[in-house]
């Protein structure tokens, strides 16, 4: 790639995750990261910066989406792009367009799986044949469950010598809040939702068989689970996070890497107790159904808080999260990964997945995975994997494998 005037650029540095985003690079990028906001309100970016007290050295670009141009302008001066301009099935289609044609790295906060799936139609092939790596998903959505399975499969390969035949993960939240703009691109999905139901919705082609579908079944009420000693309900992210992980698999069994030959992965919230469970699952349904009814729906939005607002500082200092995943080696034997992060997770937590993915991206290259080749439309797992692993345990999350 020739030299550009920057390795990151920030698009959507002015809506409320770009904010934190903004905060999260000023205060924790690299002496020698050369970085930018972007956005395509000017006067907003100026306040921004005003506020922020940002550095002279941090650069400000008008980029709209409607716009080729200037989204061309702003994809071709940087390596790595990161967006949190959404919903991204509005707004992210002309973004990740330039980057495949410009060979900008990308990165982003999406948990729109049908887009996703859009982009790999439409991108993955030539993004892989240039080298170019586009990475969605690098938010709370799903970084934890990719990268948690991913370190877990890879510790019991190199352990005990073997693959690993499941894998079930439990999360646990505290002091959680949501941002406008978050609520506003689960809404927008609402309209696809028989695509959102679709287990195996981001493998390739050639891995979608009916054998890998019936063992990807998502879950529908609660049970007790002996390994990790607690009640497992429905998880609402669960429909986004076990694609994204079946998608890593996918693309690391087609080089033959792949976790394990008939590798399944399954993913739950962790209740407190079986009345909890109970009552978690029939919220779940219910909200399935309301995001399937066109009426409720519009009410939901005309409920739901604007985009450009989020939670309190209080509340997002506060939030935390773990996830703990179980693996089943090929040889009976079982481990234990451990992830966990400060910080709300749909803001605090995600923006510093967000922001060291697109760092990983413009400094890291020569250090990334390739067992899935070095571009396309990949997932945290195969386009970051270990190298987002040790910048994320440096920035303060903990990442860790046991035996069980």
């Amino acid at each position: 790639m020739q030299e550009r005037p920057y390795d990151v650029v920030l698009y959507g540095a002015s809506g409320f995750s770009g904010r934190q985003a903004t905060i999260y690079l000023r205060d924790h990028a690299p002496a020698e990261l050369r970085w930018a906001i972007a956005g395509r309100n000017q006067v907003k970016l100026h306040n921004l910066r005003r506020q922020l007290g940002l550095s002279a050295s941090v650069g400000t670009l008008i980029a709209d989406s409607r716009e080729k141009a200037s989204v061309d302008e702003m994809v071709g001066a940087t390596r790595a792009l990161a967006s949190t301009a959404g919903p991204f099935a509005k707004y992210g289609d002309p973004v990740v367009e330039a980057c495949v044609e410009q060979g900008t790295h990308y990165a982003d906060i999406t948990g729109e799986t049908p887009w996703v799936r859009s982009l790999i139609e439409r991108f993955h092939e030539r993004a892989a044949a240039e080298g170019t790596r586009i990475v969605p998903c690098c938010g709370f959505d799903s970084v934890p469950s990719d990268l948690g399975t991913l370190l877990l499969t890879d510790w019991i390969s190199a352990t005990w010598g073997c693959g690993t035949l499941r894998v079930q993960s439990a999360f646990k939240v505290g002091r959680a809040g949501f941002n406008g703009g978050t609520i506003a691109s689960a809404l927008n999905m609402a309209d696809r939702i028989g695509e959102l139901r679709d287990v195996l919705l981001l493998n390739p082609p050639g891995a979608r068989g009916e054998a890998e579908r019936r063992r990807s079944q998502d879950r529908q009420g609660w049970s007790w689970d002996e390994d990790l000693r607690c009640w497992l309900a429905p998880f609402v992210m669960a429909p986004i996070n076990t694609r994204v992980v079946r998608r890593s698999n996918a693309l690391l069994a087609a080089a033959e890497l792949g976790y394990g030959q008939d590798f399944a992965y399954a993913e739950a919230l962790e209740a407190p107790s079986r009345r909890q469970a109970a009552l978690i699952t029939l919220a779940d349904r219910a909200a399935g159904v309301a995001l399937g009814f066109g009426p409720l729906r519009g009410i939901a939005q005309r409920l739901a808080p604007p985009p450009g607002t989020g939670p309190s500082e209080e509340l997002m200092r506060k939030g935390w999260f773990q996830v703990r995943l179980v693996g089943e080696a090929e040889n009976g034997r079982k481990a234990l990964c451990r992830v966990r992060g400060d910080g709300d997770p749909a803001n605090r937590a995600t923006v510093r997945m967000l922001c060291e993915s697109a760092i990983c991206l413009a400094l890291e290259q020569d250090a990334l995975p390739q067992r899935a080749g070095k571009g396309g439309v990949l997932t945290p797992a195969t386009a970051l994997g270990q190298t987002l692993a040790s910048r994320l345990r440096a920035a303060g999350m903990e990442l860790e494998v046991t035996a069980l």
